[in-house]
This record gives C-alpha cells, structure tokens and sequence, in this order.
C-alpha cells in the first residue's frame, strides 16, 4: 500500500504536489485554529482539472505527501489510494457551478450553533459584503448527499460562504488561502452575533442593504494594488 502511495506521488505534476502540500498545510491549520475536531471538515483545492481532496477518516496529522488523493471533476478517482472525503458530492457541486480555486468545510462550533438558530446570519458586521451579502442557512440533510449538496448551492447563490444547519460552514476562494479567510471570517462573524445577542435586554444593532452596499464596492479597491 505504501509503495503505491508512493507511485501516486511519482504520477503527481509539480502543480498537484505543491497544491497538495499547501491543502495538507490549510487542512492542519483548521485543527490548529479549534474550526474541526478530529477528522471533521474536509478541504479541496483545484489543480486543472483535477480536485484534491482531504482523504476520509484520516487526521490530518498523519498526512503526508505520499497520501494524495484527487478525483476529476465526475469524482472518478484518478489519484492515491486512499478514499476521498465522504463530502466529496458538495466539493464538486462548488466547482461545477463556480469559479472556485478552493473548498474549505468546517465544523466550527459559533457558526454551527448560529446555523440551528437562524435561517440567515444577521448583518452584524460589514464584513459580510466580503462572503457576498447576507450569508444563508442551507436547510439539513445527511452529510456526504446530494441533496445536502443541492441545498448548499442554492444557499451559496451570490455569495461566497454558508451555513449548514446543524452541521457546520462552507466557503470558498479564488486560492486556498481566500477559502480559509472566508471560513474565519464567517465563524468570528458568527461568534460576534452570538456575544451581541446574549446580552439582556439589548439587540444588537444591523447594517442596512444600502451600508453594505456601500462597503461591497470599497472592498473592490481593497489591499495592495496587482
């Protein structure tokens, strides 16, 4: 098993090998950071048409550059041995309908607990215009469906990030950095509506859709210029 691993590795372009180390560095971080526990979440990046994903059940520890895993865009597996996440059906439905570089699915414990709240996550902060607009609850379903994977599109519909009710976020970027962004921000977005709301007796104040509007096209001259 390890040697075919290894002839995995060998197979592996110079692009999917360092994209694969730069997903193993994104799926440790989200450890790292308290956003899964365990083996939970799962991580993707696109290299052409190739999608390497996070294999399933493995902690992401013990990852290493023998481990590769990657599907085509049809989810047929075209590279390692290990299988590929059991979220696999949602990764693949962002890239057929999107642009997206990246996938980042977490657990994260703010988000998940807004996500059994609220159909939406209140306009708390101006950083929402950076997922989009408003970010939405994706109604339940079994993980690793289809129908949860329809149901995340259809919350993703303009915008960059979502919730999944009683289950956990999914963002995704351009890179796989842009997709961790996106997935921190949602969850301190999240833990900062749930600080707010608990205090007796107050609620905590919105931004309008013109504000946000506002700060949508600020954000397009944001950072460094290219």
């Amino acid at each position: 098993m390890a040697e075919r691993r290894g002839d995995e590795r060998a197979r592996a372009g110079g692009a999917e090998a360092r994209a694969w180390d730069a997903l193993v560095a994104v799926a440790r971080r989200t450890v790292a950071d308290g956003l899964v526990v365990g083996t939970s979440g799962n991580v993707s990046v696109r290299v052409g048409d190739t999608v390497l994903v996070t294999p399933s059940g493995v902690p992401y520890g013990r990852l290493g550059p023998e481990d590769i895993t990657g599907v085509d865009l049809d989810g047929r597996q075209v590279l390692g041995a290990l299988v590929p996440t059991s979220e696999l059906p949602m990764h693949l439905a962002v890239y057929r309908s999107t642009g997206a570089g990246a996938v980042v699915h977490t657990h994260a414990v703010h988000a998940t607990a807004v996500s059994t709240l609220l159909p939406e996550l209140p306009v708390v902060h101006y950083m929402t215009a950076a997922l989009g607009g408003p970010v939405r609850v994706a109604p339940y379903a079994t993980y690793g469906s289809q129908e949860l994977a329809g149901n995340m599109l259809r919350a993703l519909d303009g915008r960059t990030g979502c919730l999944l009710q009683n289950h956990g976020t999914v963002t995704y970027g351009a890179t796989l950095d842009q997709a961790y962004d996106r997935t921190a921000q949602l969850e301190w977005m999240c833990r900062l509506w749930l600080t707010a709301s608990a205090v007796p007796g107050l609620r905590p104040s919105l931004l309008t859709a013109e504000q946000l509007d506002e700060v949508t096209e600020k954000l397009r001259g944001y950072g460094q210029p290219r």
